[in-house]
C-alpha cells in the first residue's frame, strides 16, 4: 500500500538496531503475492467481530508492517490455533494470501500473540518513501522566500524555532486510513500543497503567495492534535468534538497574538484559508472559500490527497495488471491502472 522503498525510510527516525529474528528473513506486506503462504509477526492495526450473511461468526482484521496495510480474515475464529489477542497487539499469523476484488486479503488459519525478541517495532510503522529531513529542509526553503515580515515571523515560531513541533510534525501521519497515513506523511502531504500553491502562484498572479504559501504550511497543523501517534494513529478525543481545522486555526491565532504588529486583516485572511481548506461544508470547512488564495488552496489540497490516494490504491497491484480495483470512496468511482 505505501509503495516501494519504504521499508528502508525509517533511518534517521528510528536509530533502535534491528533484534535478531534467527534464521527467518522478514516478509514484507508489499512483496505478498496470491497464493503464498504466510508465517510472520505482523501489528494488529484492527480488529473486529462480524457475521456472515448466513449468520457465522468470523474476525475483520487489518494487520500492518511498515510497507502497508494488509485485509486479513480468521473465518473459524474458534478452531484450535487461534489464540487470544487485542488490537495493537504484535502477532505471529499463519495463513494463505488470497485476492478480493483486486486487492490482496490473508486467510489467517493459525494466531497468538507474538513474545519479546519476535519482533522488532520499527518494522511495523508505515514511513515515508522520501527522506523527512530533506523534506523539511524543503519546507525551511518555502518559509525562507516569504516577503512579508509578520508572515515569516509567525512561520518560524512553528517551523524554525520550536523544535518538540518540528519533532512531532516530522513524525506525524496526515490522516488515519485515506492518504498520507504514514510516519512523515503530515510533512510530505504539507509539502506537496504548499509546492502545488507555488505552481499556482505562477500560472494566476493575482494570487497572494505569501499568504497562500503561508496557508498551505499552516493548514493541517491541528492533525497533530486531531490524530494520537503511531502505533494507534487514530481519532483523539479533540480529533472527534473539534478537528484539525478548527485545531489549527485556534493555534495560528494564538500564535499571532505574540506578533503586535500583525495585521487584523491579513490575520482573519490566513485564519480563513486555514478554514475553508476542505472547499465545501460537507466535506468539514467551517466556511466555504471566499477569497481566491482559499479556492486555490482547497484545490491543492483535493490534488495531493487523491493524487496519493491512487498512489497508494495502486501500489501492491502488480505490474501490468489492469483489472479493475473496485470502488473508491474517496474518488467515488471504480479506478485501475492505466495500460502500457
Amino acid at each position: 500500500m505505501y509503495g516501494d522503498g519504504r521499508k528502508t525510510r525509517l533511518k534517521g527516525i528510528f536509530r533502535k538496531e534491528r533484534l535478531s529474528r534467527a534464521e527467518n528473513i522478514m516478509k514484507y506486506i508489499e512483496t505478498l503475492r496470491e497464493g503464498e503462504r504466510v508465517n510472520e509477526v505482523f501489528l494488529c492495526k484492527h480488529k473486529q467481530a462480524a457475521v456472515t450473511k448466513n449468520g457465522k461468526p468470523y474476525e475483520n482484521m487489518i494487520l500492518q508492517d511498515k510497507t502497508g496495510t494488509l485485509d486479513a480474515k480468521i473465518w473459524e475464529p474458534d478452531s484450535q490455533g487461534i489464540d487470544d489477542f487485542d488490537r495493537f497487539d504484535y502477532i505471529s499469523v499463519t495463513g494463505d494470501v488470497t485476492s478480493f476484488q483486486g486487492a490482496l486479503q490473508l486467510n489467517v488459519k493459525r494466531v497468538r500473540k507474538a513474545q519479546p525478541g519476535e519482533y522488532e517495532p520499527g518494522d511495523y510503522l508505515p514511513v515515508s518513501d522520501r527522506d523527512v529531513d530533506e523534506m523539511y529542509r524543503e519546507l525551511k526553503d518555502m518559509i525562507s522566500s516569504i516577503e512579508t515580515p509578520c508572515l515569516k515571523k509567525l512561520l518560524s515560531k512553528f517551523f524554525l524555532e520550536d523544535k518538540e513541533f518540528e519533532k512531532r510534525f516530522k513524525f506525524h501521519s496526515a490522516a488515519k486510513t485515506v492518504h498520507h497515513g504514514f510516519v512523515g506523511g503530515l510533512l510530505e502531504h504539507t509539502l506537496g500543497v504548499t509546492k502545488l500553491c507555488e505552481a499556482f502562484c505562477r500560472q494566476y498572479p493575482m494570487l497572494n503567495r505569501d499568504l497562500l504559501l503561508s496557508a498551505a504550511m499552516f493548514h493541517d497543523i491541528g492533525k497533530l492534535e486531531e490524530l494520537s501517534v503511531f502505533p494507534e494513529n487514530d481519532y483523539t478525543d479533540d480529533g472527534q468534538l473539534l478537528g484539525h481545522i478548527v485545531i489549527g486555526t485556534e493555534w495560528v491565532g494564538e500564535k499571532i497574538r505574540e506578533i503586535p504588529e500583525f495585521p487584523k486583516k491579513l490575520s482573519s485572511e490566513l485564519k480563513h484559508c486555514i478554514l475553508a481548506h476542505h472547499g465545501e461544508l460537507e466535506y468539514g470547512s467551517p466556511k466555504k472559500p471566499a477569497l481566491v488564495e482559499a479556492v486555490a488552496l482547497s484545490f491543492a489540497d483535493n490534488v495531493d490527497a487523491k493524487m496519493e490516494t491512487l498512489k497508494e490504491a495502486f501500489a501492491p497491484v502488480p505490474e501490468g495488471n489492469t483489472e479493475w480495483l473496485g470502488y473508491n470512496r474517496l474518488l467515488e468511482s471504480n479506478i485501475r491502472k492505466t495500460s502500457r
